[in-house]
């Protein structure tokens, strides 16, 4: 069951109207680029260049269609955080298998920072691999009692300590 799926035309409306130079048929699904990769690579949907600081909010045009025990870590591809100090602005993304069912259909954006101390710009290619998605397994405490219900992004799971 799990499965990467890109997003709605309607979605895709909706997130990419800042974003002109991409259209809906240059999304790409996730891919591992080797047997061996842990990693499926998520790819930039348009041109990025960053200049040391420079912070930008991708959309990516990805869902991800997870059985209930599994979640999504997403990192920076390891090549740009060596050469570029690439980061991701929350360090690991985290992504439920309740996320796809959200009222954006799960739609996974990735915010990345140019961390970089040595005065280089990053130069990301429509099309090339920027982030990498990895399935992982979790397991539940015994005394688990969670019933909420997740309708939406960052912060949509914060509960108050009981």
């Amino acid at each position: 069951m799990n499965r990467f799926e890109i997003i709605s035309q309607e979605q895709f409306n909706k997130d990419f109207e800042q974003f002109p130079q991409t259209s809906y048929n240059d999304l790409k699904k996730p891919a591992r680029a080797t047997m061996g990769s842990a990693g499926y690579d998520l790819y930039a949907p348009f041109d990025i260049t960053l200049a040391p600081g420079e912070t930008i909010k991708i959309p990516t045009g990805i869902r991800v269609i997870l059985d209930g025990d599994k979640f999504l870590a997403i990192a920076p591809r390891s090549g740009l955080g060596f050469k570029f100090r690439l980061q991701l602005d929350n360090t690991i993304g985290i992504i439920d298998s309740d996320y796809c069912g959200s009222s954006n259909e799960g739609h996974i954006w990735a915010k990345i920072t140019n961390d970089g101390h040595e005065g280089k710009t990053l130069n990301i290619a429509k099309g090339e691999g920027f982030a990498q998605a990895i399935v992982l397994p979790f397991f539940l405490m015994d005394d688990d009692d969670a019933s909420g219900v997740r309708d939406g992004g960052f912060g949509s799971t914060t509960q108050k300590a009981k």
